[in-house]
C-alpha cells in the first residue's frame, strides 16, 4: 500500500512538474553573436533577454514566465535557415525574433510562413517586406529618407550625391533618395555603389568633387566603408559639403570615427540614446544596470525590446500564445510606450508608426538630437501591403517594380 501511495505521489509530482514546464512559453532568438555583424547582434540579443526579464517581472505571458531559446548565427546566412528550422521544429517556439540583414530576413520568411508563427524583424531596412507572419519593428526607408531628404535639401541645397553599398539596401535606398529628391525639387548629380571590401575612396571622392553636390547621402556598411567618412574629412570636403545618413550610428560607428570626421555628420533613425522621455529613462537605467554604460545603445536593440513587448501584449490580449490568436491581436492596432516614443503597429502592413529623429554628430563620439518628426507612418508599406484584406500576400515590394 505504501508503494502505491509513493508511486501515486511521484506520478502526481511529475505531472505537476510537467505542467509547470509546459506552462512556460518558448520564444526563439537568432542573432549574430560572433562574426562581423556582432556589433549589432550582441545588442539585439541583450535587448531580447532584458525585455523578457521585464515581461516576466510583470507577470509574464498568461501568468507564466517566458523562456528564451537562443542561437548564434555567427554572421553566416546559412545559419539563419538552419537555426530557424531547429527553433520551430525541435524547440517548438511560439514566436521568432531574428536577423539583422535583409538577406537573413528573406531567408527566414518562407520558413516562418510555412510554420505559421509570428516572426519579428528588428532592424532599419530598405522597406517593402509584406507577409502575414512577419512583423517589422525597425524603421523603413520610406520613414527615414522621407524626412531626411526634405530636411537636408532645406539645410544644404538641391544637389545630391549618393555613396552606398552595392547590394539591395544601397540600391533600393538610392531609388528612394531620387524619389524624395524630386518631391523636394532637388536632383541627384552623381552616385557610386561600392563593394563592402573597398578601402580606398579616392576615386569616389574625386567624383564627388567633380559633381559639386550640396550634400552627400552616405550609407556606409561595415568597418571598411566607414573609412569613407575619414577620407572624406581628410580631403577637406566636410566644410563645404554636408554628409547625411540613415544608418550611420546604427552600429556605433560614431565611437570609432574620429571627432574630425564625425562632428557635424547628420543621421536619421528611429532611436538615439539621448532621446528624452520617461520610457527611455527607465529603459536606459535597466540596460546600464545589467550591461554597463558602454557601448551606447543602438537602434536595433530598441527595435527588439519593442518587438518582445508587443508580442507579449498581444498574447496576453488574445488569452493565448498560439500563433493565430496572437497575430489577430497584433493586427488590432497595438500601441506601446517605447524608449523611442509611442509606437503603433499598423494592422495592414505589420510595420510601426514611430518617431524619426535627426541627430548631429558631436566631438565626443556621440549625437545631439536636433529635430524630432513625430508618428511617422511607413507610407510605402501601408500603400502596398494590406495583410488584413489580403492575408495570402507574401512579397518583398521594391520601388523598381512599381
Amino acid at each position: 500500500m505504501r508503494r502505491f501511495h509513493s508511486a501515486l505521489a511521484l506520478s502526481t509530482a511529475l505531472a505537476l512538474f510537467s505542467g509547470a514546464a509546459s506552462a512556460q512559453t518558448k520564444i526563439g532568438a537568432i542573432f549574430d553573436l560572433t562574426g562581423g555583424l556582432n556589433i549589432y547582434g550582441i545588442q539585439q540579443d541583450n535587448a531580447l533577454k532584458l525585455a523578457v526579464e521585464d515581461v516576466n517581472a510583470k507577470g509574464g505571458v498568461l501568468g507564466s514566465p517566458v523562456e528564451v531559446v537562443s542561437y548564434d548565427a555567427q554572421s553566416e546566412l546559412s545559419k539563419y535557415t538552419q537555426y530557424a528550422n531547429t527553433a520551430i521544429l525541435k524547440d517548438q517556439v511560439k514566436a521568432l525574433f531574428a536577423g539583422l540583414t535583409s538577406s537573413s530576413r528573406e531567408a527566414m520568411r518562407p520558413i516562418v510562413r510555412k510554420a505559421k508563427i509570428p516572426y519579428f524583424y528588428g532592424s532599419l531596412y530598405e522597406g517593402g517586406a509584406c507577409d502575414k507572419e512577419t512583423f517589422v519593428t525597425g524603421s523603413s526607408a520610406s520613414q527615414q529618407l522621407s524626412v531626411l531628404i526634405e530636411w537636408a535639401v532645406k539645410k544644404y541645397g538641391k544637389k545630391i550625391y549618393i555613396m552606398a553599398p552595392d547590394y539591395n539596401f544601397g540600391t533600393i535606398s538610392a531609388h528612394w533618395i531620387k524619389e524624395y529628391a524630386k518631391k523636394a525639387g532637388a536632383e541627384v548629380v552623381g552616385e557610386d555603389f561600392l563593394a563592402l571590401t573597398v578601402t580606398d575612396y579616392a576615386p569616389t571622392i574625386q567624383k564627388i568633387q567633380a559633381a559639386k553636390p550640396d550634400f552627400v547621402v552616405a550609407l556606409p556598411v561595415g568597418a571598411n566603408q566607414t573609412g569613407f567618412l575619414e577620407q572624406f574629412a581628410a580631403a577637406g570636403l566636410k566644410d563645404r559639403i554636408g554628409v547625411v545618413s540613415t544608418n550611420y550610428g546604427s552600429g556605433n560607428q560614431q565611437v570609432v570615427v574620429s571627432p574630425q570626421a564625425g562632428k557635424g555628420l547628420i543621421a536619421s533613425q528611429g532611436y538615439f540614446q539621448p532621446v528624452e522621455n520617461a520610457a527611455n529613462a527607465d529603459f536606459v537605467k535597466l540596460w546600464t544596470a545589467k550591461y554597463g554604460a558602454e557601448p551606447p545603445i543602438v537602434s536595433e536593440a530598441v527595435d527588439i525590446w519593442n518587438a518582445v513587448h508587443l508580442w507579449a501584449a498581444a498574447a496576453n490580449k488574445a488569452g493565448s500564445a498560439d500563433a493565430q490568436p496572437v497575430i489577430s491581436a497584433l493586427e488590432s492596432g497595438l500601441t506601446f510606450e517605447a524608449p523611442n516614443g509611442t509606437v503603433k503597429l499598423e494592422p495592414g502592413s505589420h510595420h510601426l508608426r514611430q518617431n524619426i529623429y535627426i541627430a548631429e554628430g558631436n566631438d565626443k563620439h556621440g549625437f545631439n538630437i536636433i529635430e524630432t518628426f513625430s508618428d511617422v507612418a511607413p507610407s510605402y508599406e501601408n500603400e502596398k501591403c494590406d495583410l488584413v484584406a489580403n492575408p495570402a500576400l507574401a512579397e518583398h515590394f521594391t520601388p523598381e517594380s512599381q
